[in-house]
């Protein structure tokens, strides 16, 4: 009973009125900010100076990596593989599409971050939506229920089904226990919270390249093995986008509304643009320009959808159109199938992505929670929840948890009501930094050449 209210919750949620307030989100700070995707080269370059003689914790490239970390996991890998299952081919098109617009949202909610975060009673930088809505909207029950709804999705779908994933995945392909593996994760887990926030960074700015550079060459490798198959596949996706009905003949395609439901639905889950999770980290970079710093920040669902989700479901349209004896009505298993299919290393790539997207999804999430935490009781709750998150990590890699993923998908989506509070009440403000710090009489102020 519970679990078809959560179902029923989590389908309208993310159905039509997320997307539209999500992607109308996006069209309108795109328009505010002048089409603020023109700068995504420079602002990748600016990911890689930091601004050492600002106000901070950690370098601006690590706290990228940190919210890096946070978004890519198993919904640029098994997600992707359940919006093509779902929508057809052409979801990959609309979820490109919502990455490329949702650039856009994750400047503006990142520059409000930074440009209003507080110090906490130890002096450290802490910000994000809750700073926003009390400090500058005077919205103080937005900014609990914000805080609420991340520790919620925190929990969930960043901890305790994130370690079930993994120890499911390691029992089947390996047979060890659960409960080694998730004695493992916790105390690795462990040692990195216990060195705060920028002992996270330091690992997240090892691991995320890593991981995200082993990822992307594999995938690379994959589609020129299955070469003659790209320039079809890339042909089915922008038609099947537009299809007004499903694609016939046997193989896949669900038609022009499934395509872009599913398509939408997973680029929003996948790069978290609008949600409010990333900025949280944003507010505690090293930087005195919130320009600067949300330039920084927006590159994430660069790499996270454009790059990382649309690699992935190349990979798996070619593969589908290669082998069509390939059970595509299954999404969960489309992806691992698509894989395996390509290459005999390609089930064994599978596996060690996902572990390594996993485990880092729950060291970012970790931080987002105990920013909240924080901001609800103060300092002396941090302890307890780190307490509490490595626990988790263990219950969740021997238990079931369905009910809490359909919860989290919930607790996800409430996340973004009161962050696109913040980023639409202050557009303006957005659109004024935008223009004051991109115009060429002060673009380099946010150029790290001009700072030294």
């Amino acid at each position: 009973m519970v679990d078809d209210i959560l179902r029923m919750m989590g389908d309208f949620i993310w159905g039509v009125p997320m997307a539209l307030l999500l992607m109308g989100t996006h069209l309108w700070m795109t328009i505010r900010t002048g089409g603020i995707q023109r700068k995504m080269l420079f602002a990748v370059k600016l990911s890689f100076a930091s601004d050492k003689s600002a106000s901070g914790e950690i370098s601006n490239f690590g706290a990228l990596m940190v919210a890096l970390a946070a978004t890519m996991g198993t919904g640029n890998i098994i997600g992707v593989g359940t919006a093509v299952a779902m929508g057809g081919p052409g979801a990959i098109f609309w979820c490109f599409l919502t990455g490329l617009f949702g650039i856009a949202t994750k400047y503006a909610e990142s520059l409000l971050a930074v440009k209003y975060r507080v110090k906490n009673e130890k002096g450290k930088m802490i910000g994000g939506a809750m700073v926003v809505l009390d400090k500058v909207l005077h919205k103080r029950g937005l900014a609990v229920f914000f805080c609420v709804a991340t520790i919620c999705a925190a929990f969930g779908i960043g901890n305790l089904n994130q370690a079930n994933s993994v120890a499911i995945l390691v029992e089947n392909n390996t047979g060890v226990s659960p409960y080694i593996t998730g004695f493992i994760m916790a105390f690795i887990v462990g040692a990195v919270m216990v060195g705060g926030i920028k002992w996270l960074s330091k690992v997240c700015e090892w691991l995320v390249p890593f991981m995200a550079g082993f990822y992307i060459l594999g995938c690379i490798y994959l589609l020129c093995a299955n070469g003659t198959y790209i320039a079809p596949a890339i042909k089915l996706i922008i038609t099947s986008a537009f299809a007004p009905e499903a694609v016939e003949g046997g193989l896949i395609g669900g038609g022009f509304m499934l395509a872009m439901r599913y398509g939408l639905a997973r680029g929003l889950f996948s790069n978290e643009a609008g949600l409010g999770s990333s900025p949280i980290v944003s507010a505690s970079a090293k930087t005195d320009n919130a320009v600067r710093q949300a330039l920084i920040s927006s590159t994430a669902v660069f790499w996270d959808t454009l790059v990382v989700c649309t690699l992935t479901g190349l990979v798996i349209v070619t593969s589908v159109i290669a082998y069509p004896d390939i059970d595509f009505e299954h999404g969960a298993v489309l992806t691992t199938m698509a894989f395996g299919k390509i290459h005999s290393l390609g089930s064994h790539f599978l596996t060690i992505a996902i572990i390594t997207f996993v485990f880092s999804t729950i060291l970012g999430w970790s931080f987002y929670a105990e920013r909240c935490m924080e901001y609800l009781g103060g300092i002396k709750l941090i302890k307890w929840f780190q307490l509490a998150w490595i626990a988790a990590v263990m219950i969740g890699s021997i238990m079931g948890l369905n009910t809490v993923w359909l919860l989290s998908d919930v607790a996800n989506a409430l996340m973004a009501i009161p962050n696109l509070v913040c980023v639409l009440a202050l557009s303006g403000v957005v659109a004024a930094e935008t223009k004051k710090y991109c115009s060429k009489a002060h673009i380099n102020d946010i150029d790290p050449d001009m700072q030294k």
